[in-house]
């Protein structure tokens, strides 16, 4: 689970900004919305909401980016980074970037920092507790990483040479780890984090069906959890059918034929799915293709709840309230909160409703992006507001009590200019 994560010149984010999922002292919704681990109390989700080009989705991206660096490390020494750093000060495009991510791994606290340019990694550190497991410098004349290792590790001179090798001056020793013939424990364990338990960001475009289908298919998602969620919601589905259709060349288009030799054309076989639904004591099949946008991002939904409730996962969702309802949009994250146990939700979002209903929300678990005169992203939570006095969160956030909406003027437009 993720206790903090920090962001400093990437995209639109100029001055270091944390995204905390440490709880404050409110016990309000304790049960639901706090996980008690490595002695923290963390929270299970965080909701960003901001005006359009805010902010929102870079604090996402930048944890995506993070994800990357250390599961997809760069194969080439000539591979730049692609991201760009804050882009309106003189000074910011000039000068490095940095992230941090403080995160619970198996009940022990890890903290790791990383600081790069669109041409290396410049610098790395990997705490466990209060020990640092490794640091990392590299050389900006020679392009050469070296580590240091902690007393955490017992590694050999070979060991040790070998991996700040494989190290490319564009990786990071996590990602060096993954391409070097090398046991070590720690740091599998953390690369273990990063590749299996947070995933890569979903945005509002995503498609999820094949996602959910696939793991259907090869078991790692019952089909039945995915029936009983649509079935809460409302959906009216009382089975999926699921088929493995096989094409064979007779099946490919003239087109197809001419590029190719017939003999380099193979049969190929796609998956092709059908929702049952149950009307007036009948069963009538339909085809996915036929159904709503809806229900079919709520399938996908399905699939990453039943995910989130099966295995500890992080989750980074761009636009939650996408093609849903705003009832179903509050169903799925109810639904999230109490059967969830070690998962994590972090969701951009324009859906306030939820401000409204205070008996299902935390104030910690609410933030806001927001843009200076400088036009750099600013990121704090509803908590650092005193809203003893306010009745209505929703109102108040209406009427830009928490800053974070759109800036508008009037509405009069002069066409004749």
């Amino acid at each position: 689970m993720i206790v903090n994560f920090s962001i400093q010149n990437f995209g639109s984010i100029k001055d270091k900004q944390t995204l905390s999922f440490e709880a404050d002292a409110s016990e309000h919704l304790e049960d639901t919305y706090v996980v008690h681990t490595a002695g923290k109390r963390l929270l299970k989700l965080a909701l960003i909401y901001g005006a359009n080009a805010s902010g929102k989705t870079t604090v996402l991206k930048a944890l995506d980016f993070l994800r990357n660096l250390v599961v997809n490390p760069k194969e080439m020494k000539y591979h730049s980074l692609k991201f760009s750093p804050f882009l309106f000060d003189k000074k910011t495009i000039l000068q490095p970037s940095f992230l941090s991510i403080e995160f619970v791994q198996n009940s022990i606290c890890y903290l790791y920092e990383v600081k790069f340019t669109h041409q290396s990694i410049l610098s790395e550190k990997l705490i466990s507790g209060e020990v640092i497991v490794y640091s990392r410098e590299t050389s900006t004349e020679k392009l050469l990483t070296e580590i240091s290792f902690g007393n955490k590790i017992t590694i050999s001179d070979n060991e040790k040479k070998t991996l700040e090798i494989n190290t490319l001056h564009n990786n990071t020793v996590l990602g060096g780890y993954l391409k070097t013939n090398v046991d070590i424990d720690i740091l599998k364990e953390v690369v273990n984090w990063f590749k299996f338990h947070l995933k890569p960001i979903i945005l509002s475009h995503t498609i999820l069906d094949n996602f959910v289908t696939r793991n259907i298919d090869k078991g790692d998602i019952e089909k039945q959890s995915i029936i009983d969620i649509l079935s809460k919601a409302d959906f009216h589905i009382s089975d999926i059918s699921i088929k493995k259709v096989i094409e064979d060349i007779t099946d490919y288009s003239f087109e197809e034929l001419s590029k190719k030799g017939v003999k380099d054309l193979k049969p190929i076989d796609h998956i092709e799915i059908a929702f049952k639904h149950f009307v007036k004591g009948n069963q009538y099949a339909l085809p996915f293709e036929l159904e709503s946008e809806g229900t079919k991002r709520f399938y996908g939904f399905a699939g990453l709840l039943a995910l989130l409730i099966k295995t500890p996962t992080i989750l980074s969702i761009d636009e939650l309230e996408s093609s849903l309802h705003p009832d179903l949009y509050t169903h799925f994250l109810l639904s999230f909160l109490q059967n969830a146990q070690h998962s994590q939700l972090i969701a951009t979002t324009h859906n306030r409703e939820l401000l409204g209903d205070t008996d299902i929300f935390r104030n910690d678990v609410i933030w806001f992006t927001d843009k200076g005169e400088d036009c750099a992203t600013q990121l704090y939570s509803l908590a650092d507001f005193d809203t003893s006095t306010i009745k209505n969160i929703l109102n108040a956030y209406k009427i830009g009590k928490f800053s974070a909406i759109p800036r508008l003027s009037d509405t009069f437009i002069d066409v004749t200019q």
